[in-house]
């Protein structure tokens, strides 16, 4: 066991180095040249698209099980977790304040990357023998590209079915029982038994019922995510100006110990800042389009645009709230990491703060069970069809409480190794099938909003 550990120890920090933050950040900004900026320059009308796809398209031909807004609110359940909360403190605390700017410019350049992700999935979904739709990396990597890359998608499938069940599932678990019996004193089994219980009764209804709990719950969590940490700048506004050039220094030159803080380089700015901004928007993992795959739409592009605010919401707005709170409360050089940093951060200006941070993780976390039991669920039935779509769910449902009282230590090593693998093959196919996204956003924009007939084409 020690070997398989200290083995994966060396692939994780090979996956998770320089090469692949490289890799990503260069897809990213390939991808926004490309685009000629437009995820950036046309972020109103995605957010009025995500509005008006509240409703499935009125579209009588469209095809697709959920609405454009629970495609988004399905992803986003996956992507706003506990990344945004401990992730964003643990990043603050390895890589200085700095690393803050450093995850805004991730997110900038992986809005264009979500785009192109969900543009693809749109673009070569399939249709399974229940007659729902299924896409993802692994679908345009097979419907896209020649044969010759075919083994790319059963790759990704493939680390994308072992992820699920760490970064998805235990993951999300281990931390809420950890939150609730450190806040609440309540026994993680107790914890596990009642999360698997509450996962099942949503799971077994497929995409459309999860669809439906993450777009009521996904937007009521965040407004009072974002509603607390607002309380927490407004109380300390008099420091905001400071803590946004703390930010802005540290990402360009090393930054003293101080306190609790032991210091960071610049390096580690980077490093930490685009690590932990990629963990929280998963913006070239190929996580998010499987889910934007079942959006009810013909067109590709205009769920681009909603699928891109994914990246927005989740790192420019979640993420921001927690670091511009841990930062200007000064909290950042306690010492302290984690939930626990972010818990302390909204207790000087938030009475009984760390409750909020708690049922705040534990509903965010909840969400990212679900949100990731599609991504996993998809993942399987590239393998082996339909027919183990249900023996997967009574699986995934059955390892919840396993989470809750388990040692996760090798299950999250080998779960953010998979995790980041799943960026490989994603970006590999992403480039190659950038002409492709180009081609149609141009012609998309041309038409005024409208899918020409090659845009909705279908596979079969």
């Amino acid at each position: 066991m020690e070997f398989l550990t200290s083995l994966i120890s060396s692939i994780n920090s090979i996956v998770w180095g320089v090469p692949m933050l490289i890799l990503i950040l260069g897809v990213g900004l390939f991808l926004t040249i490309g685009l000629r900026l437009m995820p950036v320059l046309k972020l109103g009308k995605g957010f009025r698209l995500l509005w008006s796809g509240r409703i499935p398209d009125k579209d009588k031909n469209a095809k697709g099980e959920i609405s454009p807004f629970n495609a988004l609110m399905t992803s986003l359940s996956a992507t706003i977790g506990t990344g945004n909360i401990a992730g964003v403190a643990t990043a603050i605390f390895l890589g200085g304040p700095g690393a803050l700017f450093w995850m805004w410019c991730t997110a900038l350049v992986g809005m264009a990357t979500k785009f192109a992700e969900a543009v693809l999935a749109v673009r070569y979904r399939e249709v399974d023998e229940n007659g729902n739709h299924s896409g993802g990396p692994m679908y345009y990597i097979k419907n896209g590209l020649s044969s010759k890359w075919s083994w790319l998608g059963g790759a990704f499938a493939l680390f994308g079915s072992i992820a699920a069940f760490g970064i998805g599932n235990t993951v999300q678990t281990n931390s809420v029982a950890n939150a609730l019996e450190s806040n609440f004193g309540i026994a993680p089994a107790i914890t596990g038994i009642v999360l698997m219980v509450l996962v099942g009764l949503v799971l077994m209804g497929g995409i459309k019922r999860i669809g439906d709990v993450a777009g009521k719950l996904v937007p009521l969590m965040a407004i009072f995510y974002i509603s607390c940490g607002l309380v927490v700048l407004f109380v300390h506004s008099a420091e905001l100006p400071a803590a946004i050039a703390l930010i802005f220094k540290s990402a360009f030159t090393t930054t003293a110990a101080e306190g609790g803080f032991a210091g960071a380089a610049v390096w580690a700015a980077i490093r930490f800042g685009v690590a932990r901004g990629v963990f929280s928007n998963e913006a070239g993992l190929g996580s998010a389009p499987i889910a934007h795959a079942a959006a009810k739409t013909n067109n590709p592009v205009a769920q681009g645009l909603v699928g891109m605010l994914g990246t927005f919401i989740d790192t420019l707005i979640v993420c921001s709230i927690t670091g511009l709170a841990i930062i200007v409360s000064g909290e950042w050089t306690s010492g302290a990491t984690g939930a626990e940093l972010t818990s302390n951060a909204f207790g000087t200006a938030i009475p009984y703060g760390n409750y909020v941070v708690a049922i705040a993780l534990t509903i965010f976390a909840f969400t990212t069970i679900l949100g990731w039991s599609v991504y996993g669920e998809k993942c399987v039935q590239y393998f082996f069809g339909v027919k183990a779509i249900i023996p997967f769910r009574v699986l995934w449902i059955l390892i919840v409480p396993v989470g809750a009282v388990g040692s996760l230590e090798f299950i999250w090593l080998l779960a953010d190794t998979m995790n980041a693998l799943m960026a490989i093959p994603n970006l590999i196919a992403i480039v190659l099938l950038s002409p492709v996204v180009f081609k149609l956003t141009r012609e998309y924009f041309k038409s005024g909003g409208k899918a020409p007939a090659e845009m909705t084409k279908q596979v079969d």
